[in-house]
């Protein structure tokens, strides 16, 4: 007589007909054909058969659902024993997520980041904190919740097998991925954060830190990055505002000085007034002799002396001009400093921020330009180098290129930063595919991109909205290459079938992503929706849908590993062979073409991304290697080769990479970057720095940047490349580490961990040959 049975951990517990009664009975009702007292009369049937068996007086669960599915079977009821097949398939499935789940959270809570990968997942979180911690916790529920219950098992089975990757799993039923924030358009009028209204700023340091803030609440309604396209024509409007305001200061001072007159300030108070009312006009950086002589004739009303009045506007305008220098350097200053210490979500993460500027040719905003180019330069409070926002700055012909361009001195600056910090990065609006949506004096149409490298500008939704602000990529899945080539076995036909497989299998699971997103109301995305930041949200009321409006952003398929899915095909990588070229080029067309038809299809934005890699190049290959052993060229390194780049391990002259990466740069609609590395101090050689800017906008590359050691002495304060020892103070390492700031897939990370993940991720990529 069995009266006990095995539980899966070990226990013993009584043994209960109704159970395995219930259990079948479940299954009938599955199959159409719902009837207790036949499940009953088969659960008998199971205990007769228990029974049988004198050696299994304690029997385990496992035993007891085996017979189950024997005597189903047996009885005719083949139906129902496959609805009870699949659902203690289904219940297995949800015993090990479990499981894995909490082994997950065991690590997150007793292992430190540094030997914790998921700990160390992003640049911007700290994973030893609570917040941290905390944040990783509901990452990692949010992910098996979302793998289990909301992914079609199709896509849910690809993800886990690593045949494609879903990008920012744990948020996909909650938000979308990134956008351009118009500042210029956010603060007219001011804004809410939801804690109380902020007004329009009047001051370059209110711009500076409403900025901040705008970044800040934007990245708590989005799981990716958060860039402000237009930052030098956003911030000059501050700037002007300023400038006015410490012109009328020191007039007011000046005449004071000279007249004696007590009520200067109240009279330059009301001219000012006077003319700002009928003419419109205002103190300017650029000198404005419309509005100077109508001051003078107001003020002669009240001065009645010419000499003195144009005495006291030159002395206001040289002081104005140095005050406006320094107030504008301290709001960059402190729009740095804020952005590396000010936190999103819950305190846990340093918000993903991108900035692009350059191309205003405005006093105002050159003087923006120059000063947070020379606050990044100088560095944080102990000179070190910033982590955050990404800078990319807009290279234009006519703008800041050529000498004689009015920006030119600009971009000197610009290569002279990038060579000291990492940052800015550039951008090319001359390359034909980010050219063709230029229009002169027209922001809104000036190439931008995410630090990351995410570029949002086509339009298929409404060919006429082809701006930057307002819009960004909704979600990202990424297919990978390798696996594809090296079950091909060199066969061209079947490699190209199975890719396009996994482009539909992609395709339906970013159509399933919007789906769940565009159910989402304004209500759910306070700042990003309902403050206007999206492109037409502004439209929208409280309780809409946001379905339409987010059909201006972006779907993107991203790929990884080129270099080793050619070497799978062919034996060589595109670096080593022109003919690998040629075929990484037809992979990469016919991806785009496939991205291309499926717009014109839906009417929707599909897109292709050259993938930025974080852990994923690792991923792939561990699990590929598992699968096909080590493939020499192909899985036996830590990583696969980050989207069409040329291979890490492979030397090649920088210039013959950015030739053989450029054309690739057309094809990734929805986004690219160039690397080129070098190995000595590039502030030593910055003539050399600028040809290799110049060699990839000639190539028409569309994004690009040079990559180079960036060390610090924490002692000395010394900044260079530093091997063991300081070549400032002579410090050997020791106790006190030397800080090492390196980039992965556009950011940078400044811990020794996060840079060896650097180095097995790919984005580091090397060139000995300057």
């Amino acid at each position: 007589m069995i009266t006990k049975i095995k539980k899966r951990d070990g226990r013993e517990v009584p043994f209960n007909i109704e159970k395995i009664t219930n259990a079948i009975f479940k299954a009938t009702k599955a199959a159409g054909q719902e009837d207790y007292d036949l499940a009953m009369i088969l659960a008998d049937k199971v205990v007769q058969r228990l029974h049988e068996d004198p050696n299994k007086a304690i029997p385990t669960v496992e035993e007891i659902q085996d017979i189950v599915e024997k005597v189903l079977i047996e009885e005719g009821h083949a139906n129902t024993a496959k609805k009870y097949i699949l659902y203690r398939a289904e219940r297995t499935r949800v015993r090990e997520m479990n499981t894995r789940l909490m082994k997950i959270y065991e690590d997150l809570t007793f292992k430190e980041s540094k030997d914790n990968d998921l700990k160390r997942e992003n640049a911007n979180i700290d994973g030893d904190t609570a917040m941290g911690t905390m944040l990783k916790y509901g990452s990692e529920g949010a992910k098996q919740f979302c793998e289990m219950y909301i992914l079609k098992p199709e896509h849910a089975q690809a993800h886990k097998e690593g045949d494609i990757h879903i990008h920012d799993l744990d948020f996909l039923t909650l938000t979308t991925t990134c956008c351009q924030i118009d500042i210029v358009k956010l603060f007219k009028d001011g804004f809410s954060t939801g804690h109380g209204h902020l007004r329009e700023p009047n001051d370059i340091h209110s711009y500076s830190a409403l900025a901040c803030i705008a970044i800040q609440s934007n990245q708590n309604d989005q799981h990716g990055g958060q860039s402000i396209p237009n930052f030098d024509y956003g911030m000059a409007l501050g700037v002007a505002k300023t400038y006015a305001r410490l012109y009328r200061q020191n007039l007011a001072k000046a005449l004071k000085l000279f007249t004696a007159n007590e009520d200067a300030v109240n009279i330059v108070n009301e001219i000012l007034q006077k003319i700002t009312k009928e003419t419109n006009l205002r103190p300017t950086l650029a000198p404005n002799e419309q509005y100077l002589k109508l001051e003078q004739d107001y003020l002669m009303k009240y001065i009645g002396d010419a000499d003195i009045i144009s005495k006291a506007q030159d002395f206001a305008i040289k002081e104005a001009e140095v005050e406006i220098d320094r107030n504008t350097y301290q709001a960059m200053e402190a729009f740095v400093h804020n952005l590396n210490t000010m936190h999103s979500r819950a305190g846990a993460q340093v918000p993903f921020s991108s900035i692009n500027y350059g191309t205003d040719t405005s006093p105002e905003g050159r003087l923006v330009i120059k000063n947070i180019l020379l606050a990044t330069e100088a560095g944080l409070g102990n000179g070190e180098t910033p982590i955050f926002p990404v800078h990319i700055f807009k290279v234009k012909e006519g703008i800041n290129y050529n000498p004689g361009d009015p920006n030119y001195d600009m971009f000197k600056l610009a290569c002279r930063v990038s060579a000291k910090r990492l940052f800015p990065n550039f951008s090319f609006i001359d390359a034909p595919f980010n050219l063709k949506y230029y229009k002169a004096g027209q922001p809104e149409t000036e190439i931008a991109y995410m630090g990351c490298r995410t570029r949002v500008i086509g339009n298929v939704h409404e060919p006429s909205r082809e701006i930057i602000y307002g819009r960004g990529n909704l979600s990202f899945t990424t297919v990978n290459l390798p696996r594809i080539a090296i079950r091909s076995n060199g066969d061209m036909d079947y490699f190209f079938e199975e890719l396009d497989k996994k482009i539909d299998l992609i395709i339906d699971q970013l159509l399933e992503r919007y789906e769940i997103q565009a159910r989402k109301k304004v209500k759910n995305f306070p700042f990003l929706m309902g403050q206007g930041v999206w492109i037409d949200s502004d439209k929208l009321n409280w309780e809409d849908e946001i379905r339409e409006v987010l059909k201006h952003g972006t779907l993107s398929m991203g790929f990884i590993g080129l270099a080793e899915c050619l070497k799978a095909l062919i034996g060589k990588h595109h670096g080593e062979s022109e003919d690998a070229q040629q075929l990484g080029l037809k992979i990469i067309r016919h991806m785009r073409q496939r991205m291309d038809d499926t717009s014109k299809k839906y009417k929707m934005n599909f897109t292709l991304l050259a993938t930025p890699a974080e852990g994923l190049s690792g991923r792939f290959v561990r699990m590929d290697r598992e699968l096909f052993g080590s493939i020499e060229g192909i899985t036996d390194r830590e990583y696969y080769t980050n989207s069409f780049h040329i291979p890490v391990y492979y030397e090649i002259n920088a210039f013959n990479k950015i030739r053989l990466e450029a054309p690739y740069h057309e094809l990734t609609n929805a986004g690219h970057i160039t690397y080129v590395e070098m190995d000595g101090d590039p502030t030593q050689n910055l003539q050399a720095f600028e040809k290799i800017i110049r060699a990839m906008k000639e190539a028409g590359i569309g994004y690009g940047s040079i990559n180079h050691p960036v060390d610090r002495d924490p002692v000395c304060g010394f900044t260079g490349i530093i091997g063991n020892t300081c070549p400032s103070c002579g410090r050997e390492e020791g106790d006190i580490k030397f800080e090492r700031i390196r980039r992965i897939t556009g950011y940078l990370v400044g811990s020794l961990e996060r840079f060896n993940d650097a180095k097995r991720a790919e984005e580091r990529d090397r060139v000995k040959h300057i």
